[in-house]
């Protein structure tokens, strides 16, 4: 942190004080605010509850002249109960306002039933009345007054008008009067609820406005008291930084340029940074210092791999007449021989052109390698370059224990490239992972563009190598194998250098190989 920063320190801690302030009341405003919603969702549903309790005993009191009145102001009540219940599920209230839903909707099914039980005792009623003869003006009281009293009523049906207790009027009154008491007792329960739920909305509004009002009590003489402390204390924290640059300044102005260590806690002012600065310039000259080494390995590598191709390509050419009169003359030799030599003779020829053979193969090696081409660009499809490559392997090798995996874009990979050149890349990294696998194992091919670039690693499970041989491994004529020129990687690097890409390796001995190789996606044909 800088001089001025810190300076400026002290006024910023104590304006952070007023924001935190101002954040926590205005926070606390909009709770204030929320408790305030919840307080009017509460007194509506409180208010509501009533009305639906008046117009329930007006139901009852006044029925059949107001019944349908009352009733669609009860269904009325209960649906705005329900709508307003809904609603307020989104404020986060739902232990609170969950119950009440269910007991208006359980209050709403038995008020449902009571219409439906008060519909068939009134047809009960219309269907006996005619059976009465001179008593039916007294029933016509009962018929009136049922709703009010309906035990009562079925009592009286019992006593005077003689109805047995299992008669279908005499059970269904009674039925009325469990129903209406059981509803009567639901509707209390639901007006002592909204009531509990008023009261606790009050409560809830109250507690936020007592903590808004601590916050203020507290949080200003915070104000104070951290303001004027952060203030002393990075004052005099300013000072003792500036007595040790003046001693910096003073050791340079006598000529001691020694390095200045400065406690950690310090690190972060001017003074740090300007050491930093430097500890940091020192890092990038070791970072530069070790990519000039690296190029100059680059640079030997390549004057060396060139040396050993002029030599190579004069061995190769002074080789070449000499091996194919030796291969010739030796198969001549066998013929005219025929059957009529002795096995050793035979056995003899055999070797001569068995070795013949093997020797003009590292001919052809070293004239591959002498005479490195440059590549003849083209677009060529990676996916069809690879699987063709481990096609052309198999004609020579048994392949059947290898398990080959492809992983690409399945709409393929587009390179420039030279297609036989970098056939012959993967045919020799192939190759080599087989025999490190010695025939049995697991080759992973993962090809993927980045941006400009395409990145292929080819992993194989085979015996690894160690980090001398890492070293190494792209070094002429450098080999692990029994039988080999250690050309074969030689070549790879060449070709991908003049492919202006680049190849690494990572291997660890019992746990395989990765190569891979960064190309460039397009390039213009030189």
């Amino acid at each position: 942190m800088s001089l001025k920063k810190k300076i400026a320190l002290s006024f910023i801690i104590s304006s952070f004080v007023i924001a935190i302030l101002s954040v926590f009341e205005y926070i606390n405003f909009i709770e204030i605010r929320k408790e305030i919603r919840h307080l009017e969702i509460t007194d509506t549903i409180r208010s509501k509850s009533l009305q639906l309790r008046r117009h329930e005993k007006n139901f009852f009191l006044y029925w059949p002249q107001k019944a349908k009145e009352e009733s669609e102001a009860i269904y009325r009540y209960l649906s705005e109960l329900d709508t307003i219940l809904n609603e307020s599920l989104i404020t986060g209230r739902t232990g609170k306002l969950s119950y009440p839903k269910s007991l208006i909707a359980e209050y709403g099914q038995r008020f449902n039933k009571i219409e439906s039980t008060v519909n068939e005792v009134s047809a009960e009623f219309d269907r006996i009345k005619p059976s009465l003869g001179k008593n039916r003006k007294f029933f016509s009281l009962i018929e009136l007054t049922f709703l009010e009293r309906p035990l009562q009523a079925a009592a009286f049906l019992e006593e005077v008008f003689l109805l047995s207790s299992n008669h279908k009027l005499v059970i269904r009154l009674r039925e009325l009067d469990s129903e209406i008491n059981t509803l009567r007792r639901n509707g209390e329960e639901i007006i002592t609820i909204s009531k509990e739920l008023d009261r606790v909305a009050r409560e809830d509004a109250e507690n936020v406005i007592h903590i808004s009002q601590a916050a203020i009590f507290i949080f200003f003489p915070l104000f104070f008291v951290v303001g004027i402390g952060t203030l002393f204390i990075i004052s005099s924290n300013i000072v003792k930084r500036l007595k040790l640059l003046i001693d910096i300044v003073e050791k340079t102005g006598k000529g001691v340029f020694s390095q200045s260590v400065l406690p950690q806690r310090w690190v972060g002012d001017e003074v740090g940074t300007l050491i930093q600065k430097f500890n940091d310039m020192e890092k990038q000259l070791a970072k530069r210092e070790e990519e000039i080494d690296k190029k100059n390995k680059e640079l030997l590598q390549s004057k060396k791999l060139a040396a050993i191709g002029t030599l190579a390509s004069g061995v190769a050419h002074e080789l070449n007449n000499p091996l194919n009169n030796i291969y010739i003359s030796a198969q001549v030799l066998q013929r005219e021989a025929g059957k009529k030599v002795s096995p050793f003779i035979k056995e003899t020829l055999n070797d001569i052109i068995s070795q013949s053979i093997r020797v003009k193969g590292i001919v052809s090696d070293l004239l591959e390698f002498a005479r490195g081409r440059e590549p003849r660009l083209r677009g060529v499809e990676l996916n069809n370059l690879i699987t063709g490559a481990y096609k052309s392997l198999g004609y020579s090798m048994n392949l059947n224990k290898i398990k080959f995996v492809l992983d690409s874009d399945p709409n393929g990979v587009v390179i420039y490239a030279d297609p036989e050149q970098m056939e012959r890349v993967f045919i020799n990294l192939f190759t080599n992972a087989f025999d490190a696998m010695n025939g049995k194992g697991g080759l992973t091919v993962k090809a993927a563009a980045e941006g400009d670039l395409v990145r292929v690693e080819i992993f194989d499970t085979g015996s690894g190598m160690s980090n001398e041989a890492k070293e190494r491994v792209f070094e002429p004529f450098f080999t692990t194998k029994d039988k080999g020129t250690g050309l074969g990687l030689a070549i790879v690097f060449n070709i991908i250098r003049k492919h202006n890409g680049e190849i690494s390796v990572e291997s660890e001995e019992g746990k395989g190989t990765m190569f891979t190789i960064v190309l460039p996606k397009i390039r213009e044909q030189p």
